[in-house]
């Protein structure tokens, strides 16, 4: 049977995967596998949701399991997954609860579990709550079950610790940001406009059903004419929890995740927040980061593909700044987890406190053309570690030098080996590319 929790949680068609009595489930156990762990105190949990209209219901089941169960619940109701992780710190609670599918389309729903102090749960952690599912277990009563409270003030806390996490005010900015009708919807324009900004909100009114339609990071078009035609000085787009971020400069250019962290690395360098002088990326950020953080005199880490892998290696080397190319970015100094927001006003306090261009400060990286090709194969371990495969990748490499990257891997989840090239131009990346594919699709 597979494993229930993936890499960022539960998640599945809501009210048919994932179903109420699934989500009570799930609570429930948590909320015994904590009180197992310390039964010094009551378990306390921290809920908040996106604006989907799953939410509402998805809500109800979880604080129904977790106050079965015995542990109180603060609801802060729609709220960015990194508010919630901030509050579980800040309000001192054993668990966090984030229902949201993130960038999903609307029907999808999920649940995300923060363990105390905000952090993602351990892997076995996670075993032990889906081994508790279904489990006949006594259930407390009388003033042993469970209560529920309401934090009112739950934006103001997280955007209070925003407020603090940016070394200089954003004074003199002209913002657009597309809330992808989400959980950012009322916190990311008042944050923005708090630290000192001009803030045009867009995909800011949520009805339950129009988060992530054709909006949001995912679709960017909008807010690349918005910013031109507002004459902005940027552009941030969320997704649908608003852990993640991308850009937009005055032009409506896009900045992705690897353009930023070039950004913030060359700041926290140039602050002393920059620990080891190194940057922790995947294998799929662009070759261009790694000819500008050399350039920078800054190291990096590569990981796996996957968010958890680069806070893995933060946690580990003891880092202070890492990410992805799709835009989640993990300070570990000011979050426990990405945070869409903060890395907004990072950058947004960069361009502010140098007076420079959004342009300008990427500038400082040339992204390369990328081409990545999908090949499906009856076995890709066999197939990636095929010498034919192998000579074929040494010879495109060779040809490419300095000048370019090839990367192949198997598919986490299918029958497939991705192959990825980068060069300088994007007709030698695609050939390059499609060559190789045609050599892993004759290695059976």
């Amino acid at each position: 049977m597979a494993r229930l929790f993936g890499t960022d949680g539960v998640r599945g068609l809501a009210n048919s995967d994932l179903t109420p009595e699934l989500v009570l489930s799930v609570a429930a156990s948590a909320a015994r596998v904590l009180a197992a762990h310390d039964s010094s105190h009551r378990p306390v949990a921290v809920v908040g949701r996106d604006p989907r209209a799953s939410g509402e219901m998805l809500q109800a089941a979880v604080c129904a399991g977790l106050t079965s169960a015995g542990a109180d619940v603060m609801q802060v109701g729609v709220l960015p997954t990194p508010g919630v992780a901030h509050l579980v710190a800040e309000l001192n609670a054993d668990l966090g609860v984030m229902i949201s599918a993130s960038h999903n389309p609307m029907p999808d729903n999920g649940i995300k579990l923060f363990a105390a102090g905000g952090h993602k749960l351990a892997d076995a952690i996670e075993d032990e709550i889906e081994a508790g599912l279904g489990h006949a277990a006594a259930r407390p009563t009388g003033a042993a079950v469970g209560r529920v409270y309401d934090i009112n003030d739950a934006h103001d806390r997280y955007i209070a610790h925003l407020l603090k996490s940016i070394p200089n005010r954003l004074d003199g900015l002209r913002v657009v940001v597309d809330c992808a009708n989400g959980a950012a919807w009322a916190a990311a324009p008042q944050a923005y406009r708090e630290a000192g900004a001009e803030v045009i909100a867009i995909h800011a009114l949520p009805d339950g059903e129009n988060i992530n339609d054709n909006c949001g990071s995912t679709h960017l078009d909008a807010l690349r004419a918005t910013v031109v035609a507002e004459g902005a000085h940027l552009g941030i787009a969320h997704d649908g929890d608003a852990d993640r971020c991308l850009a937009v400069d005055a032009a409506g250019e896009i900045i992705d995740g690897d353009q930023i962290m070039v950004v913030l690395a060359m700041a926290m360098k140039e602050a002393g927040e920059l620990i080891e002088d190194t940057l922790v990326v995947t294998v799929m950020s662009n070759l261009g980061l790694h000819l500008a953080m050399r350039e920078a005199g800054i190291g990096l880490h590569t990981t796996s593909v996957g968010d958890r892998y680069v806070l893995a290696e933060l946690r580990a080397r003891g880092l202070s700044l890492g990410g992805e190319q799709s835009g989640h970015v993990l300070l570990p100094t000011y979050a426990t987890t990405g945070d869409g927001l903060l890395t907004a006003m990072r950058l947004m306090a960069r361009m502010a406190g140098t007076g420079r261009s959004l342009a300008d400060l990427a500038g400082a990286m040339r992204r390369l053309p990328q081409v990545l090709l999908n090949v499906r194969v009856a076995d890709k371990a066999t197939v990636a570690a095929s010498p034919a495969v192998s000579a074929a990748v040494a010879a495109v490499s060779a040809e490419l030098g300095d000048t370019g990257r090839v990367l192949l891997r198997p598919s986490g989840t299918e029958q497939l080996v991705r192959v990825m090239v980068e060069a300088p131009s994007h007709e030698v990346a695609q050939s390059a590319a499609e060559r190789l594919a045609g050599v892993v699709s004759a290695a059976h």
